[in-house]
């Protein structure tokens, strides 16, 4: 079968086109046969060393692909054979034809919504589900989604006024700010522009930020604490577009009285795979959309990467092992 082999840490070129033998399924597991396997950001993190990879290289690459299941192990429930799932691995395995993974972690994809539209919403939808949920809005706050026209952030623009923000603001570069309007954002600044914190003291005028999605790290993330809430302000540290994790010290927020969670770890993992069933619910009832990029050959799992890491795509990339499939 065709796969993508992570052969080294480094730039897209690392992950290499290799023929495999076929998988199959042991006690507990089920094989998928992927006709769609998202390019998802936290794997340009770990291709570029920034996470440990869960494998030992060279090892194939990938978190989540999407497909038929064709075969299924022991103690599998025999209803899951045929089933159109969305997979995830233990942190390596899905750029494959066919992907092993344990049952549990196959979810499955409701009628009416397209095996592309599964793969692209799974992770990015998930995640901002349970970032709302953390958050805990109430009806009244002013919200700031950074990099919001795309991913993760393109969720939360999307269902923000749903889980109870009044105000949304965006952050999104250049042509991606009409993008982040149509998603639901009320403003949108250009985070590309060195001074956009300063933009963005002027849009909130004599108000506040109450919840801060901070998803770029790095010393960016302390800028915004003097335009957050005094005691009800709370920023959740859920990525690191920067490299680097939010440089905040408790100092930081001690003197400002605000609160700081990183939305990360063996359980926030847990919190996020929850609400993977009711995101493919909520895109196949349309409360949500899937945000699909293009569709490129396996084979070209490298440029998929390069495009990513230039930010130049306004959606999830989803990876055709054959072309041609449906």
């Amino acid at each position: 079968m065709q796969t993508i082999v992570m052969t080294a840490v480094g730039d897209p070129e690392v992950l290499q086109v290799r023929d495999l033998p076929d998988p199959h399924p042991g006690t507990g597991e089920i094989l998928v046969q992927a006709t769609a396997i998202p390019v998802l950001y936290p794997e340009i993190a770990l291709r570029t060393g920034i996470f440990p990879m869960a494998a030992d290289l060279p090892a194939v690459f990938g978190f989540q692909a999407a497909g038929a299941v064709i075969e299924i192990g022991a103690r599998v429930d025999p209803a899951l054979l045929g089933a159109h799932v969305v997979a995830a691995t233990a942190g390596s395995g899905a750029y494959a034809e066919k992907v092993c993974v344990q049952a549990e972690f196959a979810t499955v994809i409701p009628a009416g919504l397209s095996v592309d539209a599964a793969a692209a919403v799974l992770m990015g939808g998930s995640v901002a589900i349970a970032l709302l949920r953390r958050a805990a809005l109430t009806g009244t706050e002013t919200v700031l989604i950074q990099a919001a026209a795309a991913g993760v952030g393109g969720y939360l623009t999307q269902l923000a006024g749903e889980f109870g923000a009044k105000r949304v603001i965006a952050t999104a570069g250049g042509a991606k700010a009409e993008r982040a309007r149509a998603l639901g954002a009320h403003e949108v600044i250009d985070h590309r522009d060195p001074n956009w914190t300063q933009h963005l003291r002027d849009t909130l005028g004599d108000n506040t930020i109450d919840v801060v999605f901070e998803s770029i790290g790095g010393p960016a993330a302390a800028d915004l604490l003097d335009l957050m809430t005094p005691l009800e302000g709370r920023m959740l540290g859920y990525g690191t577009l920067s490299g680097l994790p939010a440089a905040i010290t408790a100092a930081d927020l001690f003197a400002r009285g605000l609160t700081y969670t990183a939305c990360a770890g063996p359980a926030w993992l847990g919190t996020v795979a929850a609400a993977r069933a009711e995101v493919l619910r909520r895109a196949a009832d349309g409360t949500i959309e899937p945000l699909i990029d293009r569709v490129l050959p396996l084979d070209q799992a490298a440029q998929a990467h390069r495009l990513v890491e230039d930010r130049r795509t306004v959606g999830t990339i989803i990876l055709r092992p054959n072309p041609t499939a449906a």
